[in-house]
């Protein structure tokens, strides 16, 4: 069965972020980075666990715009979007359970 985590771009953020109809959680990460690695399964067990929440990831690489566009400075960044509008941000790694306690009120 494959993981419903959806990859995004520069070019597909607004209408797969932006446009979305339920919350959608946007992982900003890179290939290099330790600690996007770490929370990228955990990521993938809450998207399968929680399909109220819709789990995207964008590489901040391939793809710089989006993450100037909402001032990313550091990574893993995890951004919430709901109704087209930033609706919660965490900044670093985190453990499961922590996750699911600070998007509870998104699930």
């Amino acid at each position: 069965m494959s993981v419903p985590v959806t990859t995004l771009s520069d070019a597909t953020f607004d209408e797969e972020v932006l446009g979305a109809d339920q919350p959608v959680l946007v992982d900003f990460w890179a290939e290099w980075c330790g600690p996007c690695k770490m929370i990228a399964p955990v990521l993938e067990e809450i998207a399968t666990e929680h399909p109220g929440l819709r789990v995207t990831k964008l590489n901040v690489d391939d793809n710089p715009d989006i993450p100037l566009r909402f001032s990313v400075m550091s990574i893993p960044t995890l951004i919430v979007f709901k109704d087209g509008k930033e609706a919660a941000r965490i900044v670093g790694a985190r453990g499961k359970a922590q996750l699911l306690q600070e998007l509870s009120q998104f699930l």
